[in-house]
């Protein structure tokens, strides 16, 4: 049985993501397709410009067997941490037998040779990273370097800077090194990423970039982004746009966001994961001087310090997300499976992986606290079912019970905007 595994956001789904899909459905000959999704916010930094159960809705729609949610603990963390939650989420399904992610050098031999250096450590390598960081670099552009000078010595690749410079190949390669560290048996390939860059923000028509389609979007001109997106996903967008759910924005926390800030101080703030060399002062001085997130991010923005890492630090500190939280979640790895939605034929894949699954699987959110003693009363018996960690599965899911209450306050129409909507939304089942 061959189950294709994907890690998508779909924010919002376009042709570009279309073209994935069918491409790795074919690559693989699938007889199942699973996606681990970010929920509510994206690694981006920023949350979701519909929410997660309107973006399952599509992927369902287009073909998609089960969708999983990411937690939210890894979907605002760096490349490493995404990657980290989202293979351990398809690893701990038991069931998924390949991974195909797009890329844009569309090399898994030169992406594999680059992720062994980095689980292994060579001397050499690590005697070169830890001159470039001791000469102020950024550990991104150290390890950048490093690389190059370690390939320069033992091979003649010449595309190495530019296979560390690209989104979705830096991201392929964490997938990559994610799959070594949990030792998996999922097969990695990759399909070469088509149209324009990640970040492009030029609107190029039919094969246009997410963040140039959320742009428009963002200027209220959702019309100009029909022919970039397949009917299915542009109808459901509309939809959601016109019950006033949608779209939303990080701008749209702009209150809750320079609040929190100004009631911090700096000890509170250095204990957040992300918050370094100096960008505990940085945020509090620019939210005293800033009135706007967008004014706030340019404030805090420095060479060192990327806007993606800025929005993505800002959000764990609105979150009190900390670095030993997060240094617990990245070395046990997710500790359940939420199920978003499903097809008919996803059904039968699920029974299958109740079976294999050593995690608990949850369909009814609002039942985590049975799960959770469950959990508790298994840790002090010798007749194990799940591998799950009580305590960091109650951290986990009660971070994504947050995320969707704060989402559901930033919703146009205030009458959507309920607590715990978690609980009380019931997973999508898709009639083939």
């Amino acid at each position: 049985m061959n189950v294709l595994g994907l890690v998508v956001e779909y924010n919002p789904f376009h042709n570009g993501h279309l073209h994935h899909l069918n491409n790795a459905k074919s690559l693989v000959n699938s007889d199942y397709v699973v996606a681990v999704m970010s929920g509510n916010f994206v690694q981006r930094g920023e949350p979701a410009i519909i929410d997660k159960f309107s973006r399952t809705e599509i992927a369902l729609k287009m073909g998609i067997d089960i969708v999983f949610e990411l937690p939210f603990v890894y979907t605002i963390q760096d490349a490493s941490g995404f990657a980290n939650g989202a293979i351990g989420v398809l690893e701990r399904t038991g069931v998924v037998s390949d991974l195909v992610f797009g890329s844009e050098s569309a090399d898994i031999k030169g992406l594999s040779q680059i992720s062994d250096i980095l689980i292994n450590q060579p001397k050499e390598y690590k005697k070169t990273l830890n001159r470039y960081l001791k000469e102020g670099l950024s550990f991104p552009n150290a390890r950048k370097y490093a690389l190059n000078d370690y390939f320069t010595q033992i091979s003649e690749e010449k595309e190495i800077i530019e296979k560390l410079e690209k989104s979705n190949d830096i991201l392929g390669l964490e997938y990559l090194n994610a799959l070594k560290l949990y030792d998996s048996k999922i097969k990695p390939q990759t399909i070469k990423r088509i149209g324009v860059n990640y970040n492009e923000e030029q609107y190029t028509g039919e094969i246009s970039s997410a963040t140039a389609i959320r742009k428009i979007i963002e200027d209220e001109n959702i019309e100009k982004v029909k022919d970039a997106l397949p009917d299915v996903s542009f109808n459901i967008l509309k939809r959601e746009i016109a019950l006033k759910k949608g779209p939303v924005f990080l701008e749209d926390m702009r209150d809750m966001i320079l609040s929190k800030l100004r009631m911090m101080n700096r000890n509170e703030l250095s204990k957040i994961d992300g918050v370094k060399e100096g960008l505990d002062r940085r945020f509090l001085d620019c939210s005293k001087v800033s009135s706007t997130v967008n004014q706030l991010l340019m404030c805090v923005k420095t060479k060192r310090f990327t806007l993606t890492r800025i929005r993505r630090t800002l959000l764990k500190i609105f979150f009190d997300l900390t670095e030993s939280e997060v240094q617990l979640y990245n070395k046990y790895g997710p500790q359940y499976l939420r199920v978003l939605g499903f097809s008919k034929k996803g059904q039968t894949l699920l029974g299958q992986i109740k079976k294999v699954s050593k995690y608990p699987i949850i369909t009814t959110p609002s039942r985590y606290k049975r799960i959770y003693h469950k959990l508790s009363d298994e840790s002090l018996s010798s007749n194990k079912k799940f591998n799950s960690i009580p305590e960091i599965f109650l951290k986990q899911i009660e971070y994504d019970f947050i995320a969707s209450n704060i989402y559901s306050l930033l919703y146009k129409d205030r009458k959507y905007s309920i607590y715990e909507p978690d609980k009380v939304t019931k997973v999508l089942i898709h009639e083939d």
